[in-house]
């Protein structure tokens, strides 16, 4: 017996924070696992979730995700609360944290959350330590892109 494709998304990505990218310059590259409840991964495998402004707060040796939204479905069961916005605990290596919160309080470093996806039958968070852009470092890279993008056209054009 064959088993049943899921079509609707093959490269398990659920959902990405586009903006960071432009806001923050990424550097170290973390993988975490998110503690959800119930109702949560049902709205997650429907494609209810926004990344736009997701930050990590890492306190008291538990960092938690925070302005993650995920959006309840209309079925959800009566006799559970839906908060869209709580924050979800974040499931770290004791050492991970320890730099996490290196990272943040002695070099001023941000937690920000870049990607939400699949790995197996779990869901995984990306997460980036990062500095801020200033205004004229998000020109900067804006120019950057749009120079990369001309000399794209006119090698394209010559050959």
């Amino acid at each position: 017996m064959k088993k049943k494709q899921n079509k609707s998304n093959t490269s398990g990505t659920i959902a990405l924070n586009k903006r960071a990218r432009h806001d923050f310059f990424l550097e170290e590259k973390l993988e975490a696992g998110v503690a959800l409840q119930g109702w949560e991964i049902k709205s997650i495998r429907a494609g209810k979730v926004n990344l736009s402004d997701v930050y990590v707060h890492v306190k008291d040796g538990e960092a938690h995700l925070l302005n993650c939204r995920i959006t309840p479905l209309e079925s959800a069961s009566s006799h559970v609360i839906c908060d869209p916005v709580r924050p979800k605990k974040l499931l770290l290596h004791r050492r991970e944290l320890n730099r996490l919160v290196g990272s943040v309080e002695r070099q001023s470093y941000t937690v920000v959350a870049t990607a939400m996806y699949w790995k197996k039958c779990w869901v995984k968070v990306e997460i980036h330590l990062a500095k801020g852009k200033q205004t004229h470092d998000k020109r900067d890279s804006i120019k950057d892109r749009d120079w990369a993008r001309q000399k794209e056209r006119m090698m394209k054009h010559k050959a």
